[in-house]
């Protein structure tokens, strides 16, 4: 059985540090988003960057039926890796946006 409140936690954790990260940059807000009664979590980015409005998603994460499904990961990390390392089994962590017949495929599960 999964420890949803671990799960929550550990995304928690990822999306807030991804934040601060990006916090540095003045004229980008990075906003971490937390449903906890549906357990939707994001993090996306607001602001202004050489007169173009950025505002969109940089990662999304779920939790369904036990298991954490990675949305989407607009990073060039491998956040599935940092969530196996906080102690999440990989066949509980699912990356949703690649098709299931791909999914078979990887470490993790396929739904």
């Amino acid at each position: 059985m999964a420890d949803l409140e671990k799960y929550r936690n550990c995304i928690r954790q990822l999306l807030r540090a991804y934040a601060q990260h990006a916090s540095s940059n003045n004229e980008i807000e990075a906003q971490t988003i937390f449903d906890v009664e549906q357990d939707h979590y994001q993090l996306i980015y607001i602001g202004w960057q050489n007169r173009r409005r950025v505002f969109g998603p940089v990662m999304h994460f779920d939790i369904k039926n036990g298991k954490i499904w990675i949305q989407w990961n607009g990073t060039e990390d491998d956040v599935g890796e940092q969530l196996v390392a906080m102690g999440i089994p990989k066949n509980d962590i699912v990356v949703g946006f690649h098709p299931p017949y791909i999914r078979q495929y990887t470490d993790y599960a396929v739904s």
